[in-house]
């Protein structure tokens, strides 16, 4: 089928992929034949959706009709999904439901949600999103046509396209209430003024592609639909503060491959988009844990949660790695967050639905600065400007994306000065220890640790967050610390308080050849290969 870009994509989305040297359009994009379309709609009882991007159609049929579907022409492979009832969904993480004035600690907090990622440095050099698009899908916008948290992103004319995936019309501001808090991480404002997110000067795409209250595998259907009309209007940016997870998969499904949304995600990518995920809140679900599709796709940059108040990762937030042992979540954010109220004024409210937008936001901001990136450069480089980075975790990632490493003048710096050594002790203990000039308090004369038998660390006792009365500004000066095999993969991770020099011990006897210990303290990371 022959197909005129300049025609049927928009102007920002030619830009885009002239910018990233994407061809113009490909076979990817080529319409699904009219006539193979019609011969469907004649045998089954409705179509429901159809994808350029997979070449393919979904429809309601019966097993007859199914049938007949895999002798008509063009049809290469038939996939059947079973129906069920539609299950009611866990009530979201949310503020205290009624329109309270904001306490100091929340104002606090409205103003460090941006600056843990490095917002007053990025208004300053006047990176506000200008000049991206950013499409968000989620289960309604209520209210932002007419909260004041929005008035000047209506004034301006920001929210340049909507749609309703669900219902099939323009209009989505009279479902749901979770896109307008989505939205209002990245471009709302406080009545002082006080900006929520990082990119109050970008366009916006808005669409409907979930349900309230119910788990339809048509919601998936839906995020392709709303990922390709992304792609046609000229979205830099998608933002999903969604996920599917036990509901409709195994935990061995989630490998970034299996569900639909993943491989639409992985074609949007394809086509010069970063699409940002939420990576869940199933962290404290015993019975799942771990994070949903599609921010299990590894071209996804999935977002985890941190706790403002110690900068640790949130209980709730959903952990990696992937089915296939891949690095999730990529980056973190704050998982608790001051948004727009629906129904007006403002709450604090909770989830990893409000850290995806904060760093959707902040990815604005670079790409605004640096429009020559193509979307995985840019998903590189913000893992790479992450507070943690090179070290990692399945809970945070690389940590909280910093503003500063893409507008200090130097990008490349020399090697941070060591702040730790692995000491190997003649008993078979190899020993972690603060270096004195990187110590917060002077050495103690501490007693011997007995390590728990079959655990590779010391038994320490473990880190009990205080209640702050302020907020940190930035991140305490903690012990990151984890082991991995030779693969890479992982067998435990923590993060310790320091309270004396000697943070933690290995008896090298419950180690592997080819184990690999990693630490991180005060911007210095070194690792520790067993060999023996």
């Amino acid at each position: 089928m022959r197909l005129n870009p300049t025609q049927y994509f928009s102007k920002p989305a030619q830009l885009r992929r002239q910018r990233q040297h994407l061809p113009a359009a490909d076979s990817t994009d080529f319409p699904v034949r009219t006539d193979y379309l019609q011969a469907l709609r004649h045998t089954v009882d409705s179509v429901t959706s159809v994808s350029r991007w997979f070449n393919a159609a979904a429809c309601w049929a019966t097993p007859a009709q199914i049938e007949q579907i895999r002798h008509l022409a063009g049809v290469r492979v038939v996939v059947a999904r079973a129906t069920k009832t539609p299950d009611l969904l866990p009530a979201a993480r949310k503020g205290s439901g009624t329109a309270e004035p904001l306490t100091t600690e929340d104002l606090q907090l409205a103003s460090r949600q941006t600056s843990a990622l490095g917002g007053p440095a990025l208004r300053k050099a006047r990176l506000t999103g200008h000049g991206l698009r950013i499409a968000i899908f989620d289960v309604g916008f209520q209210g932002v046509d007419g909260h004041p948290a929005f008035q000047k992103l209506l004034a301006s004319h920001q929210i340049t396209d909507t749609w309703d995936f669900i219902r099939q019309k323009p209009q989505v501001f009279g479902y749901g209430n979770h896109g307008t808090e989505v939205l209002s991480c990245l471009a709302g404002q406080l009545n002082d003024s006080t900006c929520l997110g990082l990119a109050p000067e970008a366009e916006y795409l808005l669409a409907r592609t979930e349900r309230e209250h119910s788990e339809r595998f048509s919601e998936e259907e839906a995020w392709l639909a709303a990922a390709e009309w992304a792609d046609k209007r000229g979205a830099d940016i998608i933002n999903s503060s969604l996920g599917y997870t036990e509901r409709r998969y195994f935990r061995e499904q989630m490998d970034g491959r299996t569900s639909l949304v993943a491989r639409a995600a992985a074609m949007a990518v394809r086509k010069g988009m970063l699409v940002v995920c939420s990576a869940g809140n199933d962290g404290d679900n015993q019975s799942w844990g771990i994070i949903g599709t599609p921010a299990d796709n590894d071209s996804v940059l999935a977002v985890g949660g941190l706790d403002p108040a110690t900068w640790l990762p949130v209980d709730f937030t959903s952990r990696g790695p992937t089915a296939k042992r891949r690095i999730k979540p990529n980056v973190a954010a704050f998982g608790v967050a001051i948004t727009a109220r629906p129904a007006g004024g403002f709450e604090r409210n909770e989830g990893t639905s409000f850290a995806s937008p904060m760093v959707a936001g902040f990815a604005a901001c670079i790409w605004q600065q640096q429009r020559q990136l193509t979307a995985m450069e840019l998903f590189q480089q913000m893992q790479q400007s992450a507070n943690l980075y090179p070290y990692y975790d399945y809970a945070q990632g690389y940590g909280c994306p910093q503003a500063s490493f893409f507008l200090r003048p130097h990008r490349e710096s020399g090697p941070s000065r060591p702040t730790f050594d692995f000491v190997r002790q003649e008993n078979g203990l190899l020993q972690l220890v603060i270096r004195p000039e990187a110590s917060a308090s002077a050495a103690e004369t501490l007693p011997l640790q007995q390590n728990e038998p079959h655990s590779p660390l010391a038994a320490l006792p473990e880190l009990e967050p205080t209640a702050k009365a302020t907020l940190p500004q930035t991140p305490p000066a903690y012990v990151y610390l984890h082991t991995a095999d030779a693969r890479g993969i992982l067998r435990q991770y923590e993060v310790r308080e320091v309270t004396q020099r000697h943070v933690a011990s290995w008896p090298l006897a419950t180690l592997q050849p080819g184990d690999v210990i990693r630490v991180f303290y005060k911007g210095y990371m070194e690792a520790y290969k067993v060999s023996r």
